[in-house]
């Protein structure tokens, strides 16, 4: 769970990640995939 800027507990961002997934599910936006289906930003992190 993310912590704020005096450490207290605070729950992650779930409607903007709902609104991401909807937005990928009804192909607004696209999700980038290598071939071997993992995340171009997580290759480019190694």
């Amino acid at each position: 769970m993310p912590r704020g800027p005096k450490g207290q507990r605070r729950p992650a961002d779930v409607i903007s990640n709902a609104v991401h997934v909807m937005r990928i599910a009804t192909g607004e936006i696209t999700e980038t995939l290598t071939q071997d289906g993992k995340s171009t930003a997580a290759v480019a992190l190694g």
